[in-house]
């Protein structure tokens, strides 16, 4: 009898949210689209003498990705995607890099855009410090 009460209880608690809502309270979204984001490489540009042991990171929308890899993201037609480059090079004191780009979903063409993130990595430390090494983040986005 209590799972009866319970399940009747849970309804029309449901049942009167949605009844006494306002629809003027209720914000108005503009219609959402797919995008496949493909993180397609990170490459090694231009190194001055910075290091040669590297580790990278990127995102999507905040997740992380693979090299390779693709994810699905949703965006409103006024929405934007942002997406992100890290790079590290690792020694006794690490020196890093990273970068975030913006895309605005209306600029991507009908079929696809590739966007490249720049990270830029300084040396800290010794006799090249102030020099640096160039990564180029390669994405692919296209509406599903």
């Amino acid at each position: 009898m209590n799972k009866v009460w319970s399940k009747a209880s849970a309804i029309l608690l449901l049942g009167s949210a949605i009844l006494f809502s306002s629809s003027a309270s209720t914000p108005v979204y503009a219609a959402s689209s797919t995008y496949k984001v493909t993180f397609e490489q990170a490459r090694l540009v231009s190194n001055d003498h910075v290091g040669n042991e590297w580790s990278i990171a990127a995102a999507v929308a905040g997740k992380a990705i693979n090299e390779g890899k693709s994810m699905n993201v949703s965006v409103d037609s006024k929405g934007s995607i942002k997406l992100y480059g890290y790079v590290v090079e690792e020694d006794k004191i690490p020196d890093e890099g990273e970068n975030t780009k913006t895309v605005n979903v209306s600029s991507i063409s009908s079929k696809g855009s590739t966007v490249k993130v720049m990270v830029t990595v300084t040396e800290n430390r010794g006799r090249y410090s102030g020099n640096e090494a160039i990564w180029e983040f390669t994405y692919k986005i296209k509406k599903q």
